[in-house]
């Protein structure tokens, strides 16, 4: 809901400034432990592609692998083709898709923080059954239950924390669960770094580390309290009241917030059935029409498989198993930087400048990195390429990472929490994940056979798909920096095209209830 700063009274068009709009402690605190919630995804993404090209993990589950990868005449390209070795990675985000569509009822029935409970409690023993496994049934049954522990969290958490930070600074607050993401990225590629030493049997040590963050995140779900909003739609309005009062200071006045809070939800509830069906209603086409569009080019962006499979591509230039892994932890020190560093300028420079700056810098870095890969590398039956030219990699691949680390990273999860209405919020954001989650899948499915088939076409494919991206957001997303959630359709009524569906939004909601 709406959080600080400025707010509409529901049903009208006049807005009215919020008392209890300044960061607290507690909001501060609160927020912290629902974004930990990114850890388990993080270190699940860090993780997996690191093990994936270990010789120890390879020789127990994987050895056609690893006989390919010593064959002399091995195409540079493919030394990694394997379905059922990429089935390892892709499991996981089949098992979200699921997970995450159950989420959106479930969520509106128990709540956010149990919830985020669950999904952690779900990794955990995710976490224990892969570093037990003893053959590829029991690898893919811990990703499953690794990936229903990320969809309920990621649908949960960014939810969490937009109805609970102030207006003012709800990208900022928000941003923290891909901090914790990227935090869990690096955590795991610097783990496998070490536990690729350990010969035999360090990818168990890697695989079963995914406990930690699932223990934060079930100690950290076990002591916030839940939204005002989850409360009062679960018919509790004395504890959400004292939930909101908790997280704007004992001294702020929640009166007007909690009132407009109430009047959503009561809203909300009169169209309680039929959320998923009301998409469809022309009166939310610029909703459906970003669900869809924003968790489709955020894995367009091809980082989601890069970021996986960042030690088998350094692994494919040329570099040895411990400086392929060394580089995915450069590249995850670098997201971190750049996720940092957008989380104090995205409530300042907005939502679309980021967007379009950080796409046309990803544009330009994959045009480069495939120019290198096509003069450098698989010519004239060469396995590797030149140490100079593989470097030259490595800091494309940083430049790229740093530029998506400010804007799509981040704000993947920044807008799609923000942009909806409470009507529809829970099955928007399971919508979002769920298109998302299903998308990873395929990705890390294909994208060992699209690199042995398209080889540096791969990165001109991307690349592409970032330039559209780009021109879609210049023309179709609206800045929605600073604006409380209540007050949001009005972004959407001023916005050049998305006007002309705006009005029809109350329509739709009316003959929904008839």
């Amino acid at each position: 809901m709406a959080r600080g700063g400025l707010a509409p009274a529901v049903g009208g068009d006049r807005i009215r400034s919020y008392g209890g709009g300044r960061v607290t402690l507690s909001v501060v605190v609160t927020c912290l432990m629902a974004a930990s919630c990114g850890l388990i995804f993080g270190y699940d993404i860090g993780v997996s592609g690191g093990v994936t090209q270990m010789e120890s993990f390879l020789e127990k589950f994987f050895p056609e692998v690893l006989k390919g990868m010593k064959g002399a005449k091995r195409d540079a390209y493919c030394k990694y083709d394997n379905q059922m070795l990429t089935a390892f990675t892709s499991s996981l985000y089949i098992a979200g898709v699921l997970s995450s569509l159950v989420a959106s009822r479930v969520t509106r029935r128990v709540g956010r923080q149990a919830v985020m409970l669950t999904g952690g409690a779900l990794f955990l023993a995710g976490s224990a059954v892969n570093a037990a496994a003893v053959n590829i049934a029991m690898l893919i049954v811990g990703r499953m239950l690794l990936g229903f522990g990320v969809g309920f969290t990621a649908q949960a958490a960014p939810l969490y924390l937009a109805e609970t930070s102030p207006a003012k600074w709800r990208g900022a607050f928000t941003t923290a669960y891909h901090v914790f993401l990227v935090i869990g990225t690096l955590a795991a590629t610097v783990a496998n770094y070490f536990t690729n030493r350990i010969p035999g049997w360090g990818w168990r040590v890697s695989l079963g580390l995914a406990g930690v963050p699932a223990i934060v995140v079930v100690l950290g779900a076990l002591f916030v309290p839940d939204t005002p909003s989850s409360l009062v739609l679960r018919g509790d309005p004395d504890r959400a009241r004292a939930a909101l009062q908790r997280i704007r200071g004992a001294d702020a006045d929640v009166g007007d917030e909690f009132k407009d809070i109430v009047l959503a939800v009561e809203e909300a509830r009169r169209n309680d059935e039929g959320a998923f069906e009301r998409l469809r209603g022309k009166g939310y086409r610029h909703y459906l029409v970003m669900m869809v569009a924003i968790p489709t080019f955020f894995d367009l962006t091809g980082m989601i498989v890069i970021t996986v499979f960042s030690p088998v591509l350094f692994r494919t230039v040329g570099f040895d198993s411990q400086k392929a892994i060394l580089g995915s932890v450069i590249l995850s020190l670098v997201n971190l930087f750049a996720v940092v560093v957008s989380t104090f300028v995205v409530d300042r420079a907005g939502r679309r400048f980021l967007f379009l700056a950080g796409g046309v810098a990803m544009m330009l870095c994959q045009v480069a990195v495939a120019w290198i890969l096509a003069d450098h590398l698989g010519g004239h039956h060469a396995t590797t390429m030149a140490r100079n030219y593989a470097k030259g990699v490595l800091v494309l691949m940083c430049l790229y990472t740093c530029s998506f680390g400010m804007s799509w990273g981040p704000l993947k999860w920044v807008v799609p929490s923000e942009i909806y209405p409470v009507e529809i919020r829970s099955a928007g954001q399971a919508m979002t994940v769920s298109i998302a989650l299903s998308l990873s899948f395929a990705q890390t499915q294909v994208f060992i056979t699209l690199l042995c088939a398209m080889k540096y076409a791969i990165f001109i494919f991307y690349a592409g798909w970032v330039l559209v991206m780009t021109v879609f957001m210049a023309a179709l997303l609206p800045e929605t920096k600073g604006v409380p959630l209540e007050a949001m359709r009005t972004v959407w009524a001023k916005h050049w095209y998305w006007r002309r569906f705006v009005g029809d939004a109350k329509q739709d909601s009316q003959v929904n209830c008839l």
